[in-house]
């Protein structure tokens, strides 16, 4: 690795004779400090299987023990190992320079990702390494050690805790690989009893956010097919989350797009997603493409660094006149997102490999794609689904209209909707004025407030047309529509059923199938 410093400084030779103090931190407050990064377990689990990918391993164990306060983690890999000089420079805090130049699979960046992402974690970590049988090594930062008054440097200990050798232990059946061993679990568990049951159910549901959040962060590794990479946690195996559900019939997508910038040797890549409609998905299909955060918080982009996932759905303080926020009617909209990582510094990625910004010369190509992506994901959204799966690209026609004046938006019946409008012309004419009243009522007293509230509360809780209605039932409204606009209208079976299938209400594959039985009554 070479240095490639942004600025090059030359001092004068006078500068070379400055007097100077050596200010070393003290270790203890130091890493106390450097333990408040932010990180979550999920997060900090992912940072090290980052290492044991860049250690070439097939395989990451990962092995959650619950016991009060005495719980430990271990991660393990079954990649090349270090040696006892290598695992000596990664303990160190701030082993490389972020601005080296690195391999272009490199998921490292500022040689901190090891230690800060342990210690968010925990008070004392142990790993032990093998690079071939009879070759391992072991180091460890204590904390507590560190802590104690007759402590004064960085005591980077050469050996596990006295009663966890065992735990830190590189298994037997391995010719090489790395166990990374978490203790005293401060942040995770506390002082926890062992038989405080609420914690050990909270232990428990952190290790299935970690599983949710390493078969997103991971899935293209885990995904693929040769040279695939396994998780296990507990020994169950982590199946890898698509996020733009690629191989459904529903899901709409644009062509990749290809970004050269000056300087740099591989593109940046681009592909939009409008997702499926839930009225298109299965109920289990839906529950498991909404991610772990939710369908709203899923929205955005999705920034990659060498098929590692970093930004997990964001609109990456695009947009104008003011940045986007996620909003319900845009939450079926994803962007994938590739970026080497020789553009880490362009893109202010941090530390914890979690945000991101994009650089000012690529946002309006971004914010450009994404406003298309946005649009066509609100149609889909508006639309249930039907938006653009016709062989046309004439709408779906709507009961409800949008009406706007001076400024103020409400929603109306459209009377000149197929079926409404047969019905409505199908009664007799001193029931008209009563009718036109009640849906002057309706319109009038649209709970517009209500829906907006009920759609950020429970955004993935409103029904499908008809829902609750019995099959018999629904047949019947069917032929009661398709009977009044045959009379109002004056047209045949076929034109009468196209007429039907054109209206939202009608368009789901239920209705669909009863529309397609309805006997013709051509020849009555």
């Amino acid at each position: 690795m070479t240095s490639r410093p942004d600025i090059h400084l030359e001092y004068p030779p006078a500068e070379d004779q400055l007097e100077y103090d050596e200010v070393a931190p003290n270790a203890s407050a130091m890493i106390e400090s450097m333990r408040a990064y932010g990180y979550t377990l999920p997060a900090a689990i992912a940072d090290l299987i980052d290492n044991s990918i860049a250690a070439g391993c097939s395989t990451v164990w990962l092995r959650f023990n619950w016991s009060g306060a005495d719980s430990w983690v271990t991660v393990t890999d079954d990649g090349e190992g270090m040696t006892e000089r290598e695992l000596r420079d990664a303990m160190r805090l701030g082993s490389r320079n972020p601005r080296m130049e690195r391999e272009p699979k490199d998921l490292g960046r500022f040689g901190l990702g090891l230690k800060t992402a342990s210690l968010s974690q925990c008070r004392r970590l142990t790993v032990a390494s093998r690079t071939a049988p009879g070759q391992e090594s072991v180091r460890r930062w204590d904390l507590d050690y560190l802590s104690r008054r007759e402590i004064h440097g960085w005591h980077l200990l050469r050996s596990p805790y006295r009663g966890s050798e065992e735990r830190a232990a590189v298994p037997s059946d391995l010719e090489s690989g790395t166990v990374v061993l978490w203790e005293v679990l401060d942040r995770v568990v506390g002082d926890a009893g062992k038989d405080d049951r609420k914690l050990h159910q909270h232990f428990l549901s952190l290790v299935g956010d970690v599983e949710a959040h390493l078969a997103m962060v991971f899935h293209r590794f885990i995904g693929r097919s040769r040279g695939r990479l396994r998780i296990l946690i507990n020994e169950k195996e982590v199946v890898a989350w698509d996020p733009f559900l690629e191989s459904h019939p529903a899901t709409q997508s644009t062509p990749e797009e290809i970004i050269d910038l000056p300087g740099h040797s591989h593109p940046i890549r681009l592909k939009g997603f409008v997702l499926p409609h839930k009225d298109r998905l299965g109920e289990i299909e839906h529950q498991k493409a909404s991610g772990p955060a939710g369908w709203n918080a899923q929205q955005g982009f999705y920034l990659y660094r060498n098929d590692r996932l970093i930004v997990p759905g964001s609109w990456l303080g695009l947009g104008s006149p003011r940045p986007w926020t996620k909003e319900e009617h845009y939450k079926l909209a994803r962007i994938r997102l590739d970026i080497p990582n020789s553009m880490d510094h362009e893109w202010h990625l941090d530390v914890k490999k979690s945000s991101a910004q994009p650089p000012p010369l690529i946002r309006d190509r971004l914010t450009a794609l994404a406003q298309t992506i946005r649009l066509d994901a609100r149609a889909v959204y508006a639309h249930r689904g039907q938006y653009r799966q016709r062989t046309t690209r004439e709408e779906l026609r709507r009961p409800w209209k949008v009406a706007r004046h001076a400024g103020a938006v409400s929603y109306r019946i459209d009377r000149a909707h197929p079926v409404i409008g047969a019905l409505i012309g199908s009664l007799p004419r001193e029931l008209r004025a009563d009718i036109e009243a009640m849906l002057k009522i309706l319109e009038e007293t649209v709970p517009v407030e209500q829906i907006w509230l009920d759609s950020a509360e429970n955004s993935d809780g409103f029904a499908r047309p008809f829902r609750g209605m019995t099959a018999s039932q629904r047949r019947h409204l069917i032929e009661l529509s398709y009977a009044a606009i045959r009379r109002n209208r004056g047209i045949g079976h076929s034109e009468a059923i196209s007429l039907l299938l054109s209206c939202e209400e009608f368009a789901d594959e239920e209705s669909r199938s009863i529309l397609e039985t309805l006997p013709s009554t051509d020849a009555q």
